[in-house]
């Protein structure tokens, strides 16, 4: 029960740091074209689920962000390519309209870029997309 309280928080502060310490109400106005790239690198399935698949996605239903971005770096392009849960909660959340893009030099490393191309995902080079939401208008959160 404590562990499930402080995720709680965690998110409520995740939430509060990115929207610059405003939360908004319903029927206030929002900053226009709001973004957020969800930097995926954990190889942990928990994490995954419980945390960084569970913000992404309802910041996308939700409507916290008018863009929601998650890129998939490191151990966790391969922990997505040989599991079916985490494949099956990735397409629900591209079909939400989040838009999912990977790491091309880190699906190789692995050996996996053909099996997330396969499932849809853009595999790129992800230096300079990366770098030009650190540096633009995105709010950047790393799980």
């Amino acid at each position: 029960m404590k562990s499930k309280r402080y995720l709680v928080l965690v998110v409520i502060v995740v939430v509060a740091g990115l929207a610059g310490g405003q939360m908004f109400v319903k029927g206030q106005n929002r900053p226009s074209a709001s973004k957020v790239a969800v930097v995926w690198t954990s190889g942990d399935s928990e994490v995954a689920h419980k945390v960084c698949f569970m913000y992404t996605h309802n910041a996308k239903r939700a409507k916290w962000f008018d863009e929601v971005v998650l890129v998939i770096w490191g151990p966790s392009s391969r922990i997505l390519a040989g599991d079916k849960k985490l494949q099956e909660a990735v397409k629900e959340m591209m079909n939400d309209g989040v838009v999912v893009q990977a790491c091309v030099v880190c699906a190789d490393m692995y050996g996996v870029a053909d099996r997330l191309r396969e499932m849809g995902i853009e595999v790129k080079g992800m230096g300079r997309p990366l770098s030009d939401m650190l540096k633009g208008d995105y709010k950047v959160i790393t799980f």
